[in-house]
């Protein structure tokens, strides 16, 4: 194992140490960071999010923005805004930067805010830069949104579009844990608040760059990139599988994003497995949180209780390895 390989497993590492339970979350998570890419976390109130952010931004001690998205919130409370003020007597019109100047944004109930509102992220998450007034700033070389969102309480939401669910390189569904991790859970609180912290390992922010020009030397065949386009095309064409009840459940497939997010999510899986070379398994390890979020269902299947990972689940037996 290389230095740097050693280094990004010391950081999931010690982000697994603080939370307990969410492992396939935190691991993707580290993907997210390793292809640049943003990340929607949906789960119910206690399972985790706000706190594996919190543990990634402490471990590579990086900035941390945190923004509470409620109904009342502006675009300026998110990228920020000129303020008028006087220097020298001379009055004059300064930017004051907001949250998403950060290196790590928590956008926390990012579903509790109006369009105009979640909009003005698109900009952050696609181009790393905002505009405001004309003038267009940078955002920090290492930048990554973590959006939250709660899939039980939708009273005054307002639903992510199609259109901004797509920027989102990968989705994480969390559930609860059980029984053993729950009683981890309450003694690594219950250290916490006796202050018995371990050994906390920090993590160079420039170790995430290294990794990065790492991921993009993963070799990938014509045959595994032909396999993942095929299951992009399934998506989209799944009235070619006859004997697959796909047809009926799919209203509209997944956009070339999609594509483009499987195949760096691939790499990097198979780069955290320490292969220099993707196979069919890293796809099928990752493919579940690229797409989950980029998939329309139909009405029959939504009525018939069919979920997004059922889908992909039945396009994985269609789709053949080649």
């Amino acid at each position: 194992m290389n230095q740097t390989r050693q280094s990004i497993s010391q950081l999931t590492s010690q982000v697994e140490s603080s939370v307990i339970g969410q492992k396939h979350m935190v691991e993707t998570l580290i993907i997210a960071l390793l292809t640049n890419g943003n990340v929607l976390l949906e789960g119910l109130p206690g399972t985790a999010k706000t706190r594996s952010i919190k543990a990634l931004a402490e471990a590579l001690t990086v900035d941390l923005g945190r923004v509470q998205f409620t109904p009342d919130l502006l675009p300026s409370d998110v990228t920020g805004t000129e303020v008028y003020q006087e220097i020298d007597g001379k009055p004059c019109l300064t930017f004051q930067q907001g949250p998403v100047f950060n290196n790590l944004l928590l956008a926390d109930e990012i579903n509790r805010s109006p369009a105009k509102v979640q909009a003005a992220l698109l900009e952050a998450m696609e181009e790393r830069q905002i505009t405001v007034a004309g003038k267009t700033y940078k955002l920090p070389e290492l930048f990554m949104v973590l959006a939250t969102q709660n899939p039980v309480e939708q009273e005054g939401t307002y639903p992510l579009p199609e259109a901004q669910m797509d920027r989102f390189l990968m989705k994480i569904n969390l559930d609860y844990p059980d029984a053993e991790s729950e009683a981890q859970i309450i003694k690594l609180v219950r250290g916490e608040e006796m202050e018995i912290n371990g050994e906390q390992i920090k993590v160079d922010p420039q170790v995430i760059f290294a990794a990065r020009d790492e991921v993009r030397q993963v070799h990938c065949s014509d045959a595994v990139l032909d396999y993942m386009v095929s299951i992009i095309i399934a998506t989209r064409q799944p009235e070619q599988y006859v004997d697959s009840p796909l047809a009926n459940w799919l209203a509209v497939g997944s956009s070339p994003r999609a594509s483009i997010a499987l195949d760096k999510s691939a790499r990097a899986m198979a780069w955290l497995n320490g292969k220099d070379f993707v196979d069919p398994d890293d796809v099928r390890q990752i493919v579940h949180a690229v797409l989950r979020h980029r998939l329309v269902l139909s009405y029959d299947a939504l009525a018939d209780g069919i979920t997004a990972d059922m889908v992909i689940d039945e396009i994985l037996k269609q789709v053949a390895v080649v």
